[in-house]
């Protein structure tokens, strides 16, 4: 069986560069769904958004994301924070030889990392940014809940780690590998 983490959270939570450190640590291939999808489409999500609406990326959301679950190797794939609003999705990510990692944090952490990003399409209109995620939060939360095998709160580690990334992905590590050893079993 071919074990991969897939890491989940909205946007800002470290879905990329908590990844790429937990690939590191766990000596896996690491992948980017999103910079997959816009490989494949050979366009950006922004204008994806912008020229062909959000159903049409997430129908693109969707076919990348069970591509990349059929990789031979094990892989940690760092998904959209959208990944969970479809339900195959929801139910690749339950599936056995994947182990969901859901990087929790609040509205207010994520909009001081993510406001005035003009790659973040749906952080573009006139509301606010921490309203955008307040309402993110309130409609992915159970959501994220329902695939989680793992759940980490991101913010303290930021607010006591002199590096928190390099804290988080050895922790994350470690409840990967205890998770794996649980399901291999």
């Amino acid at each position: 069986m071919v074990l991969h983490v897939v890491l989940v959270g909205r946007m800002g939570s470290g879905q990329t560069t908590l990844g790429r450190r937990l690939a590191a640590h766990l000596q896996r291939d690491f992948v980017d769904a999103d910079a997959a999808l816009e490989q494949i489409t050979d366009r950006t999500i922004a204008e994806i958004f912008e020229l062909d609406g959000e159903a049409r990326f997430r129908d693109l959301e969707e076919d990348t994301f069970e591509e990349l679950l059929e990789h031979h190797e094990p892989t940690v794939i760092a998904s959209g924070g959208g990944i969970v609003l479809r339900s195959a999705n929801r139910a690749r990510l339950l599936r056995p030889e994947v182990t969901v990692v859901f990087l929790d944090a609040g509205p207010a952490f994520l909009a001081s990392r993510v406001e005035g990003k003009p790659h973040r399409p749906l952080l573009l209109g006139h509301e606010p940014t921490r309203e955008v995620l307040a309402r993110l939060h309130d409609e992915r939360a159970p959501l994220y809940a329902e695939v989680a095998d793992i759940t980490v709160a991101v913010e303290p580690f930021h607010d006591r780690e002199e590096k928190p990334k390099r804290a988080l992905a050895r922790h994350i590590a470690a409840l990967v590998a205890d998770h794996e050893a649980q399901v291999t079993a």
